[in-house]
């Protein structure tokens, strides 16, 4: 990756639907050059995808919280059982194997807190699990920053 992968990537991040001709004149090339580099960005993986990003409230789905996991035991079984469950959890928007006194930091948006009362027995009731503590966010102050690629 060179100076302008990095300034491509770093655009992008910001505004993911920069068209090739704005995303050119941004780090001074012609359109083609930019495109083929875009495309071998994509193909070598250093793009994973693209989104929108929807406004948590106005989805309805305002509350966050941060549920830190235990398991009981960490056979490789279990662990692919709980990871799947995660998966299939539509309301687990991430799910991160941490280090320290629990195995798993997950977030989980839900619009009221009957609908996170349902999380927690879905997650009460995986085998694997020992325990569960829940961190409700009272106010988001960053997220969904772009990567410091100037550091790379």
């Amino acid at each position: 990756m060179d100076r302008i992968d990095i300034q491509l990537l770093e655009l992008l991040q910001r505004d993911g639907r920069l068209s090739i001709a704005e995303l050119a004149e941004r780090v001074a090339l012609s359109a083609s050059p930019c495109a083929r580099r875009l495309k071998r960005l994509e193909e070598e993986g250093f793009i994973a995808g693209y989104r929108a990003v929807l406004d948590r409230k106005a989805v309805q789905l305002a509350t966050t919280v941060f549920v830190n996991v235990r398991l009981m035991h960490h056979r490789e079984d279990a662990v692919q059982q709980f990871e799947a469950a995660m998966e299939a959890m539509a309301e687990v928007v991430a799910c991160h194997v941490v280090s320290g006194a629990h195995d798993y930091l997950l977030e989980v948006v839900v619009g009221e807190l009957s609908a996170y009362e349902q999380i927690v027995r879905r997650l009460q009731a995986l085998p694997m699990v020992q325990d569960i503590t829940s961190n409700f966010a009272i106010r988001c102050v960053k997220s969904g920053a772009p990567l410091p690629l100037k550091s790379v």
